[in-house]
């Protein structure tokens, strides 16, 4: 661990040429303290880093202190930068080391290259932390060992051991075969088999995870984005599906449609508007796809639906109609 926050701090000085001992704790996530030790220890071993005093001092390296590497053009050291800003890595609990790996990138390029790739980076942005409307995409939290032991299993092709909290279950241990991991919108997923079967779990819902030496049964080679597609089909085709019956504004047509699972029959009405015949995952689906569409939409049967949409609606006359 240290050996790695050496090499990180001594990168950062070749990057941004002088940085204050509290500048480099938090790049770090350490101490200043630790930040001073870590100094110390680099000029033991021959690292030429020393201190400039003063309001705008800090640490620095000598000039001419950094190695290059040749190969990387200006278009595959952008791809690597523009790749080092996704947060598909923290799922895995891999975001501080492609944090660290794209240090070591950008310090191995040569001068034209690092200066006009940096600078490209910062105009492209991927996948923010909020959309149009300030809705804060809100990544799923995996613990970091639970994360490591996942991985170590997928990699090593053994059996895994995992606590799982399906939902509205009790927590259950149960040993499965690893094929991969996948990441869809912030959210990590593991895909396994279990007793031969394919499972796939979330991984913000495994509690504990246990690496075991027992070699996992798997196909030498797969194609997860196959397997991940499959498994979507399987799962859209199942549960607790319901169809509906509705009338809308085609003005909102394609809203319905994106949240939908299939559409069955579409007809317009008399009036210009649309009547359609769609089917959602299950009720609470459905409850809420239509509730998005206010009185653009009217769900015509089955009466369960339109009996909670009215309650819903009631609900919020109710709040709505005491003055405070």
């Amino acid at each position: 661990m240290r050996a790695d926050r050496l090499v990180s701090l001594v990168l950062l000085l070749r990057q941004h040429g002088r940085l204050s001992a509290t500048a480099l704790a938090l790049e770090l996530e350490v101490s200043a303290r630790t930040v001073l030790r870590d100094i110390e220890a680099l000029s033991a071993a021959g690292v030429p880093v020393y201190a400039e005093r003063g309001r705008h001092g800090g640490f620095a390296l000598l000039p001419g202190f950094r190695t290059e590497l040749t190969g990387l053009n200006h278009d595959e050291a952008l791809a690597l930068l523009v790749a080092g800003s996704r947060r598909g890595a923290q799922a895995f609990g891999l975001g501080s080391a492609l944090a660290s790996a794209m240090l070591k990138v950008v310090d191995a390029l040569p001068e034209g290259h690092r200066d006009t790739a940096a600078g490209a980076a910062q105009r492209l942005l991927i996948d923010p932390e909020t959309d149009l409307l300030s809705r804060r995409l809100v990544a799923e939290e995996v613990p970091d060992e639970i994360a490591a032991e996942v991985l170590r299993a997928v990699f090593a092709g053994h059996k895994l051991r995992i606590h799982y909290a399906a939902v509205d279950q009790t927590p259950k241990w149960r040993t499965v075969d690893p094929i991969g991991l996948v990441t869809v919108r912030d959210q990590g997923y593991l895909l396994a088999t279990r007793s031969g079967g394919d499972r796939t779990y979330r991984l913000s819902r495994i509690l504990a995870a246990q690496e075991l030496a027992e070699p996992a049964q798997r196909p030498d080679r797969v194609d997860l984005d196959q397997v991940w597609q499959e498994r979507s089909t399987r799962f859209r085709a199942g549960g607790d599906q319901v169809t509906v019956l509705v009338r809308m504004n085609p003005a909102r047509r394609e809203e319905l449609l994106g949240t939908a699972l299939a559409v069955h029959a579409e007809e317009p009405d008399a009036d210009g508007w649309l009547r359609l015949k769609v089917t959602f995952q299950d009720s609470r689906h459905a409850e809420w796809a239509l509730w998005q569409l206010s009185t653009d939409a009217e769900a015509l049967a089955p009466l369960s639906l339109r009996t909670s949409l009215r309650t819903r609606a009631a609900a919020i006359a109710t709040c709505y109609g005491v003055s405070s």
